[in-house]
């Protein structure tokens, strides 16, 4: 009988064995394959970012972060900066007391002239000093790709975890200002791992609700255009927390209502614990949150002083007085103050050839169009539908969905349009959405899932080393950017060293005139220019370099002498070369 037996279940197995040894070999090896993989995206991002950081000169934010994070190490006091929170400039100063540079504490002027004395006048090399400055930021860049990876792998597998973790790690706009010593990414990061650990809180809430709190708390301590989320993860808290109580009661009760009816009665005491249980779980989210933005500040000076260097202004109304409410430092109240200010001025914006003043609901939407990979945008989108449709996902919709579409949403009402920087929460969580197209048992989705990752691998792979200036191929790629956006979306000031080694290499001695929209400082790097725009122009004869961004905004004699130029070429997609 026995023998019988294991000859009929040989006789099964020995048909199916043929077809599936490939994908038993890859059972087999997955162990170490999966590690592997990982490491390399992450290495080849990690690799971009370095390349980037180390070829690029100080964009126009970098050396205000950078002064104020050496003033927390010297001084620990909050003087500069106040309109962003110090938590990002703490993590920039664990690279800058590695750099340990020269630093002036008594320098009068405003953030950004401490920034500019620091870097070029107080005998410090800015080369060396960005670099570690920016280290901090590429680290925490690259572990937010591991948060990422691990959303995707909870929703969808390793698979799916995988096409979520390759998108990120080929995102232009992610090594772009993952590489900079700014706080958009640390910002946008902690507002994933908040949106994750919210998830992972629905089957134990111990200790990740605690941890959601605490990754919030970070997102609103960097940087507080991250604010609109806190009540959107705070109802994703009391969400989790609910259901969190549903499960357990389900298996303290052993299922018994499971597979039949639940009765009024049942459901109505399930009611009574879910309520409770919810609104614990936005109760500790809260309090670890406010905790963190406090501890942050303590963290800086431990007497909580507050000392601008700049005048702080008044805010007035109901907001005033919700601000004054807020269970936060003066410091972070002063810095909302200073923020509000900040929407009120006229700033200009340019989107499509257009030059215009205030700001387009519309711009953030379209720049993103302009600056994702076409394989990001058709994959996310699909896997935002998918996780809404597909019922075994639908539970992740929220988690997945809302936090970036608020965020998204307060964005677009802003009046500063200078970029996608202000919205790079979307392509971390378009990235984890991604991973939920391709469908078990279905492997056209399989096969169309890796051509598009495949896309956008590629499509980040050719402006290799020119990130910032990036734009997908439907809208004609990195090189004409500078026609379509302007600001951080093309040009930051990035590129003042390449412009000085173009002009060593091919122009060596002839006269240069310089328009250049940037914090760097044209003398230290070897470009002896003169402003055309401060003679007359029947003396302007030569070579003329002007920052894309400056160009976005020609009017007047720019506009003329830009009109009477021809052009000859351009330096890493940011800064055009005419010959006058």
């Amino acid at each position: 009988m026995m023998a019988r037996e294991q000859h009929l279940l040989l006789s099964r197995g020995a048909p199916a064995e043929e077809p599936s040894r490939p994908y038993a070999r890859v059972r087999r090896h997955r162990r170490w394959l999966v590690p592997l993989l990982v490491a390399l995206l992450l290495a080849q991002m990690a690799a971009a970012m370095v390349t980037t950081a180390v070829r690029q000169t100080p964009t126009i934010d970098e050396p205000v972060y950078v002064a104020t994070a050496t003033d927390y190490l010297h001084e620990h006091r909050i003087r500069y900066n106040p309109e962003h929170p110090p938590l990002g400039k703490l993590l920039i100063a664990a690279g800058v007391a590695v750099a340990g540079p020269h630093y002036d504490p008594s320098y009068p002027g405003t953030q950004g002239d401490v920034g500019r004395h620091l870097l070029y006048e107080s005998g410090n090399d800015p080369s060396r000093l960005m670099l570690w400055a920016r280290l901090p930021v590429i680290a925490l860049t690259l572990l937010f790709g591991l948060v990422a990876f691990a959303f995707a792998r909870e929703l969808t597998g390793t698979a799916g975890a995988l096409v979520a973790l390759a998108l990120y790690a080929f995102s232009p706009d992610l090594i772009a200002h993952g590489s900079l010593a700014t706080l958009d990414v640390p910002a946008a990061g902690f507002v994933l791992t908040s949106a994750w650990l919210a998830w992972r809180a629905r089957r134990r809430l111990l200790p990740y609700l605690p941890l959601a709190g605490a990754a919030l708390g970070a997102a609103v301590a960097t940087k507080m255009s991250a604010l609109p989320a806190v009540p959107v993860l705070l109802a994703l808290a009391a969400l989790s927390a609910g259901a969190a109580g549903c499960s357990a009661e389900q298996a303290a009760t052993g299922g018994a209502t499971m597979g039949r009816r639940t009765s009024a009665a049942t459901s109505w005491l399930r009611r009574r614990r879910t309520v409770p249980a919810a609104l614990w779980g936005a109760a500790v989210v809260t309090l670890v949150a406010v905790a963190v933005v406090w501890a942050t500040y303590l963290a800086v000076d431990p007497r909580l002083r507050f000392s601008p260097a700049e005048p702080v202004p008044a805010l007035h109304g109901l907001r005033g007085r919700l601000v004054d409410l807020l269970p936060v430092p003066e410091a972070y109240r002063a810095g909302m103050r200073v923020q509000f200010g900040l929407e009120t001025y006229p700033w200009q914006g340019y989107l499509f050839g257009r030059l215009y003043t205030g700001s387009l609901w519309y711009y953030l939407p379209v720049a993103l169009l302009v600056k994702t990979p076409l394989g990001l945008l058709a994959l996310g989108a699909a896997g935002a539908v998918a996780v809404v449709v597909v019922r075994r996902l639908r539970p992740a919709a929220p988690y997945l969905l809302l936090p970036p579409g608020v965020l998204l949403a307060a964005a677009m009402t802003g009046s500063r349009d200078f970029g996608t920087r202000y919205a790079l929460f979307a392509p971390m969580f378009l990235a984890v959405a991604a991973a939920c197209v391709p469908r078990p048992g279905r492997r056209w989705t399989a096969a169309v899932t890796a051509a598009l990752v495949l896309c956008a691998a590629v499509s980040s792979l050719r402006t290799f080393p020119y990130y910032l200036p990036y734009s997908n191929e439907a809208f004609g790629g990195s090189a004409h950017t500078h026609r379509l956006l302007h600001d951080s979306n093309v040009d930051w000031g990035q590129d003042l060293g390449r412009l000085a080694d173009r002009l060593r290499q091919r122009y060596p001695h002839e006269r240069v005139w310089l328009v250049y929209k940037g914090s760097g400082v044209p003398s230290y790097y070897g470009i002896h220019a003169a402003d055309p725009r401060t003679v007359p122009q029947g003396q302007v004869h030569g070579l003329l370099a002007v920052s894309d961004s400056a160009l976005a905004k020609a009017r007047g004699r720019l506009a003329e002498l830009i009109r009477n130029s021809r052009p000859i070429g351009d330096v890493g997609h940011s800064i055009t070369l005419y010959r006058h």
